[in-house]
């Protein structure tokens, strides 16, 4: 007689199980985004996040991201964490479609890390999901399909639903070998230091020589140098970093498209949406427009996101 396979019907939580979410460890999810890849030919461009996490799953695509001061290869299945303050440039286009999702989360206070930081910053930004990935799209998808539809108690299912997010993303990083997700290039130390002073300065009218000035070396060898380290001239990514900090402002605040060309660095409002619009394929209001996902309303935007009034 075949010997019967046991039942094998039920799992325990182990007893001394303890949750990484007490205290003042308090987690919020503030949004979640499906970018699909027709969508992504309206980039979104270098910017950073000082007070909240960004996790990024890449589903389908390939291409360079610019994170903080390296080049990254991205390809599906990757999943990328964004501590606050971490400058990114994800890059995509006609030519480069990238199906992604993406959540923000603030309000977390990992032990031993400063506030709104998930992982130490020495553990990289780039993990491969391998097996995981399929409950990570899972999550994502249930979060982002909830609220973009409205459901009943939306917010709360959600936010239950990003505690197993950030569970699961743990243990992806945590047991990553990042071996083949190193960077591009090491920058050098001055290719570090012209960026450091572009991220502080590019709302001011800061031009190629003045930047020179201010770090005693002379235009010329700054543009070599930045150039090498990022693949950008200085003016290229001080031109991406107003445009994409002028996303952020389009996308979470109601000001006046005139002011917000004003605090990226424009002095008019014509040459801020010509740069706007080359460099995302539509211009600003038409942007802010298109990004939200309104409740009860079909996405047709650029990049599902929902955002609270």
């Amino acid at each position: 007689m075949a010997q019967q396979n046991p039942l094998n019907v039920q799992c325990f939580v182990k007893k001394d199980f303890q949750s990484v979410f007490v205290g003042e460890n308090d987690p919020k999810l503030l949004y979640v985004s499906e970018i699909r890849p027709d969508a992504s030919t309206h980039p979104r461009v270098m910017h950073a996040h000082e007070d909240f996490v960004e996790i990024i799953l890449i589903c389908s695509g390939s291409s360079e991201y610019l994170i903080h001061d390296k080049k990254y290869f991205i390809r599906p299945g990757d999943l990328l964490v964004y501590n606050a303050g971490v400058v990114h440039d994800e890059i995509s286009g006609p030519d480069i479609e990238i199906g992604s999702y993406c959540v923000a989360i603030g309000g977390l206070h990992m032990p031993g890390l400063k506030p709104n930081m998930l992982i130490p910053a020495d553990e990289g930004y780039v993990f491969p999901t391998r097996r995981s990935f399929g409950d990570l799209r899972i999550l994502f998808e249930m979060m982002f399909r909830n609220l973009a539809s409205g459901e009943p108690r939306a917010e709360a299912f959600c936010s239950s639903l990003m505690h197993a997010l950030l569970v699961k993303v743990l243990a992806v990083t945590e047991g990553a070998d990042a071996a083949d997700e190193k960077p591009v290039e090491e920058p050098p130390i001055l290719g570090r230091r012209i960026k450091e002073y572009i991220d502080r300065h590019y709302m001011e009218p800061i031009t190629l020589q003045s930047m020179g000035e201010a770090l005693h070396i002379s235009p010329y060898y700054l543009s070599h140098v930045f150039k090498q380290m990022s693949g950008y001239s200085p003016v290229q990514y001080l031109l991406r970093r107003r445009i994409g900090e002028a996303q952020t402002l389009l996308i979470t605040t109601d000001l006046p498209i005139t002011r917000i060309a004003e605090m990226v660095g424009y002095d008019t409002q014509s040459y801020f949406n010509l740069q706007f619009t080359k460099n995302v394929g539509m211009p600003p209001n038409k942007f802010r427009q298109n990004y939200i996902v309104s409740q009860n309303e079909p996405r047709d935007g650029a990049k599902g996101r929902r955002r609270k009034k």
